[in-house]
Formats: C-alpha cells, structure tokens, sequence
C-alpha cells in the first residue's frame, strides 16, 4: 500500500538521512535497535521542525513506498504489537506502549532512563493520517482502514480465526474450521459423527458430584456444516441442573440459517427445547449462562432416569434441519397465509 502526498522539508546545512529505514525482524533486540533508530528520525524531525523559520526550505512531496516502515515506528519495542494513545517516551525520544510502560516499572527498555509522563504527540498524530489492511487479510478481508479503527474492525472481523470450541478445557488453539474439526479429533479426542440426527445416553453413578461432571461434546456433520452438541452439568442459583445445547462452528449470519431440538423424557414425561444454533463467536461460557439451550432440573432428570435417584441416566435426542428461507424461526404457520 503506498501513501501518498506526504511532504517533507529538504534542508540543506542539516546533514541526517530522512527516509526511514526498512529492516526485518528477527528477535526482541533487532527491535529495540530498529526502535532506538526510528525514534531518532522523529527526533531529526522534531528538531528539523523547530528550525525551518531560520533557513530556506523547499517543500517536496515525498511517497513512502514501504509502509511497513512506518508501521515499524509504531511498533511497541517490548510486546511488538501497534501502539495506540497514549503513546510514551522517554527524555531521549524512545516510545513504548502504554500497557508496556507499568510492565517495565516506567523504566525505557531502551536505554533504561526513567520514563515519566511524556506523550509522543508527533508519533500519535503521524499515525492518525495513515491507512493500514485487517491484519487477516491473508485469509481473505480486503478492507483497509485508519489506524485507530483497525484495531476495532480486527475484533469483529468475519475472517478472524475461530477459537477451539471444546469446553473441557481452557483451550488456546484457533485457526479456520476444518483446522478445528481436526484439531477436535485428533488432540480432543471428540466423537464425530455424520447426519442431522442424534440419539445420545448419558450415564453418572453419582448425580450430586454436579463440580465433577463430565464436558461432554459431540460434533455432526451435516448439509456440508459442523455443529457441536454440549451436555455439562452446573449450579443454577445453586441449585444443580444439566443443560443440552448446540453451536454451529461458523459465524452467526450463517447460524441463523439451521433451526434444532432437544428431547429429553422418562416415566412418560418429557422436554423438549426447539431453537437455532450459537455460533462458536460466542464463547461457550456466555451460551450457557445466558441458559440458551435444554435445562433440566437435577430432580426432573433423575425422575426421567427411574426415579431411584441413585444413578443418572438420561438419554437426549434431536435433529437439525435447514430454516427456510425469509423465515424468522418460530416456525409458527399462519392462516391464510401457507399453502
């Protein structure tokens, strides 16, 4: 990406070089350097600007053609990542993030001089003017945005990576979905199975150990999408109950095209729970506290499982199908109007 109409002041009895160097980086101390070094062009420039009124300047446009350049001068030296306001510096003109700057005890990680309360105005105002593409358009976005906004856009971007969505564990890994459906398979070790159809028993000798319960999740392929099917149990206002819910592993757009249900009975009752599929976006800790799914009082499922409430058994059916379209899901026929 080239940014244009940049104009830069040539000066002929200042002797520094005013083009800001392109470099790659390897490790923590080629970006402390490179840090150390881009900071001392916005210095020249500082300086540079404070003495124009005293000589003769001719203004020249200047097209900077490797963006990564300016990118790299507002890289964080310590966690590499962009900086945004406020942005700090040191008496010696090297900048640091401010998340950055409490880690390092408000010492420069450059040259070790204490820090203080100094904002890089010039570096936050250089950053305003320029454009930069999503981070993730390797995997597909094409936007470009403002450098204040990117961030923004990045954490809602639809071609961001999914995050694992097994529960049973704090899982790190990301990446698009069939990397997932794999990464479920083989490193969870997650039952998969093909057909929008399922008939599952779930089985607990000691139904009052609700903390120890098992994570149970399940993944079907079906109309060419991945969906999983959680069982857990939990404390509901401290009251033990076991929950039954489905995400669909793509976004929430395309979630909404998949309606299901859930059928849980015994004894000649039942249950059943009819709605569309979370998207994975949701992390599964706010699906199941917002009770999005088939809860089943600890008491209802040890009467569906005999009644001797000695042992849990409990068997969950459902099916997924395709919403039609233009539908709002309540699936709801009215007169006159269906054929």
């Amino acid at each position: 990406m080239e940014i244009d109409n940049i104009e830069c002041v040539s000066v002929s009895d200042v002797g520094f070089d005013d083009e800001i160097p392109h470099h790659q980086h390897h490790n923590n101390h080629h970006h402390r350097n490179h840090n150390h070094q881009n900071n001392n062009n916005l210095q020249n420039l500082q300086f540079l600007s404070s003495k124009t009124h005293n000589v003769n300047v001719n203004v020249v446009p200047l097209t900077i053609n490797h963006t990564t350049s300016v990118h790299e001068l507002l890289e964080c030296p310590v966690c590499t990542n962009s900086m945004y306001p406020p942005i700090h510096q040191c008496h010696n003109g090297h900048t640091i993030c401010s998340t950055c700057k409490t880690r390092v005890h408000n010492r420069c990680p450059t040259c070790r001089q204490e820090l203080g309360d100094i904002r890089c105005l010039a570096l936050e105002k250089v950053a305003e003017s320029l454009e930069f593409p999503c981070k993730y358009n390797s995997l597909g976005c094409t936007g470009i945005f403002p450098y204040y906004s990117k961030l923004k856009h990045e954490a809602i971007c639809n071609f961001r990576p999914y995050s694992c969505p097994y529960a049973g564990s704090e899982c790190s890994v990301v990446g698009d979905i069939p990397y997932l459906v794999s990464h479920l398979r083989d490193d969870h070790k997650v039952d998969m199975h093909s057909g929008y159809t399922f008939n599952h028993r779930y089985v607990k000798s000691n139904p009052r150990e609700v903390e120890n319960a098992t994570w149970m999740l399940t993944v079907f392929n079906c109309y060419g999408q991945y969906f999983c099917l959680h069982f857990e149990a939990f404390q509901l206002s401290m009251a033990p109950v076991y929950m039954a819910f489905l995400r669909f592993m793509g976004d929430e757009n395309d979630a909404r095209n998949y309606r299901y249900s859930l059928e849980v009975g015994g004894n000649g009752r039942k249950l059943i729970w009819e709605g569309t599929p979370r998207s994975i976006r949701d992390g599964h800790r706010k699906v199941r506290d917002s009770h999005d799914g088939l809860i089943i009082q600890r008491n209802m499922a040890l009467f569906f499982s005999g009644g001797e409430k000695k042992e849990l058994k409990l068997r969950v059916t459902g099916r997924i199908w395709k919403d039609p379209p233009n539908s709002d899901g309540s699936n709801v026929c009215i007169p006159n109007l269906c054929s």
